[in-house]
């Protein structure tokens, strides 16, 4: 009888893990969604959606506390803030969409894209789940539409969070260099690619499984249109520094949290983010080791650690 179970167990294993092959090489983007199904899990952040003058918004929720919305980066999408929002959330209400044009939101043409228009349709979602007062924190990209929006809508963000926030002037580098010159790494067209951009904004980039790497090449592809159209608006001056005539506008607490090592958008952004905030009450600069552009997926304890010190400071008013 013993022996009779021992081999339907073995017989059950064998015919799970060659489902899980037949997974891994046919449908790789199934194993990808379930990762991040599983990663929210664990922050206990619960995936939802909810449509907004025809845009429907995918976004996770989780935990108890003074709300905060976190916007991803040009390319990115919301599971970028997952590993952050596992330690937020145990202080904070956490929001954390896809950007309209990423991840699992609708598409949206270019030209809805980009820093104002991304920040016109935040002010939908942001309407949509009757958010009044929360604290706004936004990555790369996804700062400078944040700061956009803070500065058209003062009253009802309590504290702008910008980390290695793009819409800043800061000296030439050779990134910027290529970037101007239209040379765009967010999109490729291989693993070598993916794994030339995961070299670009991570100190200790990611080993990604063969098929896995395969599905987000796929997943760039199809929004290459979209990317592209973006991509040329950013590299406009009145794009690149979008922050710079909205920072005397910002009456909230401000805090810059960068990468000493990001070769993305250096922290010297940080001086004329300073320089700029001319009305702003509380302003906290601070710099993080051991990671490059991406210091939400990096060094998410710390991250969070900055941001809960900034929010809840009585000053701040979270």
């Amino acid at each position: 009888m013993f022996l009779r179970r021992l081999r339907r167990l073995g017989a059950l294993i064998g015919v799970l893990l060659l489902v899980l092959l037949g997974v891994y090489f046919f449908a790789p983007q199934w194993l990808l969604r379930a990762g991040y199904t599983l990663h929210a899990w664990d922050a206990n952040l619960h995936s939802r959606s909810v449509e907004v003058d025809g845009v429907r918004w995918a976004y996770y929720e989780g935990g108890h506390g003074p709300t905060l919305v976190l916007l991803h980066g040009f390319g990115g999408s919301r599971q970028n803030w997952v590993p952050t929002a596992k330690f937020l959330a145990r202080d904070f209400h956490v929001i954390i969409p896809d950007l309209p044009g990423y991840g699992s939101s609708s598409s949206v043409p270019a030209s809805a894209g980009g820093i104002h228009g991304e920040a016109r349709l935040l002010a939908g979602f942001v309407g949509a789940l009757g958010l009044k007062h929360f604290g706004l924190v936004g990555h790369s990209l996804g700062g400078a539409i944040a700061g956009v929006y803070a500065a058209a809508h003062p009253q009802q963000v309590f504290g702008l969070a910008l980390v290695d926030s793009a819409g800043l002037p800061y000296p030439p580098t050779p990134l910027a260099r290529a970037m101007l010159a239209g040379q765009d790494p967010f999109v490729f067209d291989d693993r070598a690619g993916l794994r030339k951009l995961l070299a670009l904004v991570f100190v200790h980039p990611p080993y990604l499984l063969p098929r896995l790497a395969d599905a987000l090449v796929a997943e760039n592809k199809s929004r290459r249109a979209f990317l592209e159209g973006v991509f040329a608006r950013l590299r406009t001056p009145t794009d690149a520094t979008a922050l710079v005539p909205v920072l005397p506008k910002l009456t909230m607490p401000v805090l810059g949290l960068w990468c000493k090592d990001d070769q993305v958008v250096p922290p010297s952004a940080m001086a004329a983010l300073r320089q700029g905030l001319s009305a702003t009450p509380q302003i906290s600069m601070t710099e993080l080791g051991g990671c490059n552009h991406m210091p939400n997926v990096e060094q998410p304890q710390e991250t969070a650690q900055v941001l809960t010190q900034f929010y809840l400071l009585p000053a701040t008013g979270g």
